[in-house]
């Protein structure tokens, strides 16, 4: 009978635990406290069990971009779509564009020889325009629309990646030599 009502008074102790942490009167660690078996035919305890992840993103569906032979008369542009997703609440993220160039430069180089690109971002996926990245400086908070971290599930692309180089940049381009340059896209949790 002392058990039955010691099981009963944890009972009701844990119910107006709870009560009161739900109201923020009690500490949270009173509110989650293990509760222990008493000695008996069988005895019963419990434990409670939480769990969180940090903010994560991952950024997939990348490919290299290549502009050969290249009319100098007509503007280069290659736009891909890829996947962006954040497990934040609202999936959101910001996107910061280095190129490898002086100062995080977007330039393609061949020894002493250089000439800019352009990198424009879309939170969407199939794209030919979008906004203008700086070279260094984080986007505008977006909003991804990938479910999966690869987006194997629901849509298969969430934004779009447009690089280009403008007819004028083209024009100054020595023939027959081949610029390289590496662009970089850090995508941060919002």
């Amino acid at each position: 009978m002392t058990q039955t009502r010691t099981a009963a008074a944890a009972r009701r102790l844990a119910v107006v635990l709870a009560a009161a942490g739900s109201l923020g009167l009690a500490s949270p660690q009173a509110a989650f406290a293990a509760t222990q078996g008493s000695l008996g035919a069988t005895s019963t305890g419990t434990v409670t069990i939480t769990a969180s992840v940090p903010a994560r993103a991952r950024l997939t569906g990348l490919a290299d971009v290549a502009f050969t032979n290249q009319d100098p008369a007509i503007a280069a542009s290659s736009a891909q779509s890829v996947c962006v997703w954040s497990n934040t609440a609202t999936r959101a993220y910001t996107i910061t564009a280095s190129g490898s160039g002086a100062a995080n430069a977007f330039t393609l180089a061949s020894g002493a020889l250089t000439t800019p690109y352009s990198v424009q971002w879309n939170a969407a996926s199939g794209q030919t325009s979008g906004t203008a990245l700086a070279a260094g400086t984080a986007s505008a908070t977006l909003t991804s629309a990938a479910t999966q971290q690869s987006c194997a599930s629901g849509p298969t692309a969430s934004a779009s990646l447009i690089v280009g180089i403008a007819t004028s940049d083209l024009q100054t381009m020595q023939a027959a030599t081949s610029y390289t340059g590496t662009l970089t896209l850090l995508i941060t949790p919002q």
